[in-house]
């Protein structure tokens, strides 16, 4: 099968959205889902194509390791999985943090979700959460805005 990697565009944040509601039902947690077309169109989109996936990645920082990036989404539709195009979507990932001088990609993976685990492990990856004793944590909503008072 041949498919192209680049960036997206405007015109793509419809599919975008549509495969952002896909994920998430797969994931269990479609009513998390906040985020519209138009946010996505002013949030982040350079500038057809069927489009059957995305990988959704932003730069972060390691105080130990200096720049890193962060991978938020990696997404395929069940119909085109296993022609590598997963693959071609995160190698890409980190070519553009390679480039970027970063030393890590991090993400996280749902511990369900046992085919991406092992396609995350056949990539190289580790899970540090049993090999390095992390944890996940997030604050969100009137708990964030508690925190950004000082109410805690």
């Amino acid at each position: 099968m041949d498919f192209s990697i680049r960036a997206s565009t405007l015109e793509d944040c419809k599919d975008i959205a549509r495969m952002i509601l896909e994920l998430a039902e797969y994931e269990k947690v479609l009513d998390q889902v906040k985020v519209t077309q138009k946010e996505l169109e002013q949030d982040g989109t350079k500038e057809g194509h069927a489009k059957v996936g995305y990988a959704l990645y932003f730069y972060t920082y390691s105080s130990w390791k200096g720049r890193a990036l962060y991978m938020e989404d990696l997404y395929v539709m069940p119909e085109f999985r296993g022609k590598g195009i997963g693959k071609a979507l995160m190698s890409k990932v980190a070519q553009l943090g390679l480039a970027a001088g970063c030393t890590q990609l991090n993400f996280a993976v749902l511990d369900w979700n046992k085919p991406s685990l092992d396609f995350y492990l056949s990539q190289g990856c580790f899970d540090v959460t049993a090999d390095m004793g992390y944890h996940c944590m997030r604050c969100e909503g009137a708990a964030l805005e508690q925190l950004a008072q000082g109410d805690t």
